[in-house]
């Protein structure tokens, strides 16, 4: 299968995302899909937007490696960093009535209605983070992805999970190994194996003591349906692997929004003064951040259940694998034309997939915009002279999923200087 088209060129993914961009400026200009090496694994790459539409909603594409990846298991766990992403029992890698099944479960906690509820919670939350972080003193600098980015989408899954402090500290640093992609196979399978026990724990907690939470939920519809062997049960691993994929999801790529946001604003002087002047709205930032620099830049995998014929000659052949490269995605000139490398945050034409498509489309999209949008919006209104700190600099965090920073340090207000 894929061996059969090694003589083609094969662009090397750097695991440390340090070279984002100019991979998707080659990925955007090399045809309807490109051929990438991912951690050791030879895949499809796609970042043409209309081919990338399509595949998303295609019943011959699957998010399932157990039935349509060849290499699955044998060569993949234990031996791949990625394993835990495509190995996982979540709807995440469900594919058909699996899918559904299991995406009904999770739905009612983003429901429009009960997102909408968490509005003043999120505010309160984001106000008492900018009290901790206005008390740095004038002109010193402060990382506002460590203080403000990290803890409120923390913060607001907790509260919807049910997670004591205790399990949010644990689970932070496993979720950031998850989508560390310069972790070796041991280091990310040691990170695995420690990620399920503390999850394991949860439930454990939670089956003891139930909560008015998701996580509560999940239990009592585990615990208390009737297996009638029709396939409609939610296994214990599944159980597990749905808190898994809500936490973490919930989490790292909300992390990321707020983090890109803040730092397009304070690069783009003259897009935050639109703001300022009434031409844009805080949500625009937000869409337009999702557009210019989404918070997952490639998204593993999903896999061929048939040949599939692409524009331009391509095929993509029964059994291989397909990666959805959203940053690439969101600056193709087919989706916004000559401006497309320009963020402009009063752009008409707002399409983006940094969200998914179709029926994998992300289900926390509202809460995450709601986020972003409430801390942006606190942010730079309580802080006007917000600027980057002299020793500022942006290094990419060592994921090629992932896309933010490993530090954001400002300064919320300039130096007092003696008169």
């Amino acid at each position: 299968m894929e061996g059969s088209r090694m003589d083609q060129h094969v662009l090397t993914l750097d695991p440390t995302g340090a070279n984002r961009h100019t991979e998707s400026e080659y990925l955007r200009t090399h045809g309807p899909a490109a051929r990438v090496d991912l951690l050791g694994q030879q895949v499809w790459a796609v970042a043409d937007p209309g081919v990338l539409k399509a595949l998303l909603i295609d019943p011959r594409v699957s998010k399932d490696a157990a039935q349509h990846w060849p290499k699955f298991p044998d060569e993949i766990v234990g031996k791949w960093p990625l394993a835990l992403w495509v190995g996982v029992s979540n709807m995440f890698t469900a594919y058909g009535s699996d899918h559904r099944r299991l995406r009904r479960l999770v739905s009612p906690a983003f429901a429009a209605r009960r997102v909408a509820a968490l509005a003043p919670r999120i505010e309160e939350m984001t106000e008492a983070l900018l009290d901790a972080v206005a008390a740095t003193p004038p002109g010193e600098s402060v990382d506002l992805r460590e203080h403000l980015a990290v803890p409120l989408p923390i913060q607001v899954i907790s509260s919807l999970m049910g997670l004591s402090p205790a399990a949010q500290q644990d689970f932070r640093g496993l979720v950031d190994a998850v989508f560390d992609t310069t972790l070796s196979p041991e280091e990310a399978g040691a990170n695995a194996v420690r990620l399920y026990e503390v999850l394991a724990g949860l439930v454990a907690e939670k089956r003891e003591n139930p909560g008015d939470d998701m996580t509560s939920l999940l239990i009592a519809t585990r615990d208390d349906q009737d297996d009638e062997g029709d396939g409609s049960a939610l296994t214990e691993q599944e159980l597990l692997d749905t808190l898994l994929l809500v936490i973490s999801a919930g989490y790292e790529t909300t992390v990321n929004l707020i983090d890109q946001g803040v730092t397009l604003l304070l690069t783009h002087p003259e897009e935050r003064a639109k703001l300022d002047e009434g031409k844009a709205q805080w949500l625009d930032v937000v869409e337009e951040t999702l557009r210019f620099e989404s918070p997952v830049a490639h998204l593993p995998l999903r896999y061929a259940v048939e040949d599939i014929e692409l524009p331009g000659g391509v095929t993509i052949h029964q059994g291989d694998a397909i990666l959805a490269s959203y940053a690439a995605v969101g600056r193709h000139p087919d989706l916004h034309g000559t401006s497309a490398d320009v963020f402009d945050i009063t752009r008409s034409l707002k399409d983006h997939l940094a969200f998914g498509h179709g029926v994998h489309f992300c289900l926390g999209a509202q809460l995450a915009r709601m986020e972003a949008e409430t801390v942006l919006r606190m942010l730079f209104t309580r802080f006007p002279d917000l600027a980057f700190a002299p020793e500022a600099e942006l290094v990419p965090v060592e994921s090629l999923i992932s896309n933010g920073h490993q530090r954001l340090p400002v300064i919320l207000r300039p130096a007092v200087t003696a008169s």
